[in-house]
């Protein structure tokens, strides 16, 4: 659980970092089901949502993403 939320609380740090606003929900699916809905969004209009079976798997698919998509492989890492 400690690895968990030291996890959420490094790949919020680096969102932040990098520019981005983030939160996350839960919600119950049409086979009752809780799912984590995760998000990150810029001032320039970019946003990623996400939705995940898991709050760190969406955490970490949106981190993943986010680099992916906007070039920011090597901004991230030197973050870390």
């Amino acid at each position: 659980m400690e690895f968990a939320i030291s996890s959420l609380i490094q790949i919020g740090d680096n969102l932040g970092k990098a520019g981005w606003s983030w939160g996350c929900v839960s919600a119950v699916d049409g086979e009752r089901r809780r799912i984590w809905i995760v998000d990150a969004h810029r001032d320039d209009g970019e946003r990623f949502v996400l939705r995940a079976d898991e709050r760190l798997t969406g955490f970490m698919e949106l981190e993943s993403a986010i680099c992916a998509d906007s070039g920011l492989r090597n901004r991230h890492r030197a973050l870390r």
